[in-house]
């Protein structure tokens, strides 16, 4: 008897087998045949076998989530009044499983990703509450910062809360949101600083005469790509931002929670910024957490701030030996441009041109990819046309620098690609013409300009 019990026992675990390996056959047959339609975007033709790999054999591929997310959205965008509901869970449930099934992605967490997509789906399709949206968005930000990088879904992630708060939620006040907004733009920040050196690689290979591979060429238009996704929904937060973020808003705002965060540097370091951003540096309050912030722990922040609060003054020297300070303080060689960056600025708001240009070099060569000092320095350019050079011709001629310059912040950041061509543009409309060029026999020729610019530009062939 029990040797007949034991061969009934060989013979269903043999049939188990069978089945199994039958059934993971037929899952891996189906899942050729959803990816291909898949990629050539016949999702009616890759649904039957795509749901049957679903059902049967969730763990197999991750392309079970991946391309299912494309199938599911395109079911949903087409979908009867009578089965949007089920459709809407369907594809809420995918992302579901997705994380269940597939949490990380080339040996990385991947639930920030998976999170946010299911987030930012809801808003796309409008399922769901604003707060029910958020606090996936949420979810996925506190449990993996890292692959929730997409910078849509970071500024929807800010709006959404943004909203809930301007539609009197007691539970977000001003203090959660613009902590919410610090937390946000900091990440964007680091998405930036990620992508910058990525693209400064590149760049110096260009600047050292190497030729640039396939692979570098076509990685430089992903970074450039990204870049401009960043700096635009970048802009798009800061402008929601500046709604609240006024001196008038900001000033009553810290003053009532200086004293609870006196020790707190991230606090402090968070309210003089943003304080710095909008300007309000006239404040008491302004001199008082800087105080706190350098008493604490003196760092690059913190010596700005002193740089600036000496501005302010107009005590010069001891500015630029704070601002000095700074640079030295900062070991971070992004964050060291970023600085560098904002003196420049001061200098120029204050028409010193030359030490302007000197600080804008200096960012440059901390991250070749900076832009806007290009811009910047072409700005100071062109507003030098009529203090440089002998002639109205030389005096004009300006402008090919300023527009040579604009074009080096087009080419290495594309984020500003557009208006920086714009610029040049604008500036070579204001150079001489190809009439003057002929009239005063100028083609070909250098002009050495010995004013503060002390630099020199060819004037172009006709």
């Amino acid at each position: 008897m029990k040797s007949k019990t034991y061969i009934i026992y060989l013979f269903s675990l043999t049939l188990g087998i069978n089945l199994v390996a039958q059934n993971n056959e037929e899952c891996a047959q189906n899942l050729s045949i959803f990816v291909e339609n898949a990629k050539v975007k016949n999702y009616q033709a890759a649904y039957a076998p795509w749901v049957s790999v679903r059902n049967e054999c969730p763990s197999l591929n991750s392309a079970i989530y991946i391309y299912g997310e494309r199938i599911l959205k395109e079911r949903l965008k087409n979908s009867p009044d009578t089965e949007k509901k089920q459709r809407e869970t369907d594809l809420l449930n995918l992302y579901d499983d997705w994380a269940k099934f597939f949490p990380s992605k080339k040996g990385k967490n991947d639930i920030g990703n998976i999170l946010s997509s299911k987030a930012q789906s809801m808003i796309d399709f409008k399922i769901g509450t604003k707060t029910e949206i958020y606090l996936i968005f949420d979810d996925a930000f506190k449990r993996d910062l890292e692959s929730f990088s997409n910078p849509k879904r970071l500024y929807n992630y800010f709006k959404t809360l943004y909203e809930i708060y301007k539609n009197n939620n007691k539970d977000v006040t001003p203090e959660i949101l613009f902590e919410k907004y610090e937390d946000v733009s900091e990440k964007f920040e680091f998405e930036g600083v990620k992508l910058a050196k990525n693209l400064d690689r590149i760049l110096k290979k260009e600047e050292n005469g190497e030729v640039l591979t396939t692979k570098d060429l076509k990685r430089k238009r992903i970074y450039d790509i990204n870049s401009n996704a960043i700096s635009v929904f970048l802009k798009n937060l800061d402008a929601i931002i500046a709604k609240e973020s006024s001196c008038e808003n900001l000033i009553p705002l810290y003053e009532r929670n200086f004293d609870q965060n006196r020790q707190n540097i991230i606090w402090l370091k968070r309210a003089a910024s943003r304080m710095d951003a909008k300007d309000c540096s006239d404040s008491q309050l302004f001199v008082d957490l800087v105080e706190a912030l350098h008493s604490i722990q003196p760092s690059a922040d913190s010596a700005y701030y002193l740089g600036l609060l000496n501005d302010k003054k107009g005590e010069n020297k001891q500015a630029l030996s704070y601002y000095e300070e700074s640079i030295e303080l900062e070991d971070d060689p992004y964050k060291k441009a970023k600085i560098l960056y904002k003196i420049a600025l001061k200098f120029k708001d204050r028409g010193r041109k030359r030490s302007a240009r000197s600080y804008a070099l200096k960012a440059l060569s901390f991250q070749p990819s900076l832009g806007k000092a290009y811009l910047m320095i072409a700005n100071l350019y062109a507003n030098s046309a009529n203090d440089c050079g002998d002639t109205q011709f030389n005096k004009r001629a300006v402008y090919w620098l300023a527009a040579n310059t604009a074009k080096k912040a087009a080419n290495v950041d594309a984020s500003i690609k557009k208006a920086a061509l714009k610029t040049a543009a604008s500036y070579n409309g204001r150079a001489p013409s190809k009439t003057d060029i002929f009239t005063d026999g100028m083609e070909g020729k250098v002009i050495q300009f010995s004013c503060w610019i002390n630099d020199k530009v060819k004037v172009p062939k006709l």
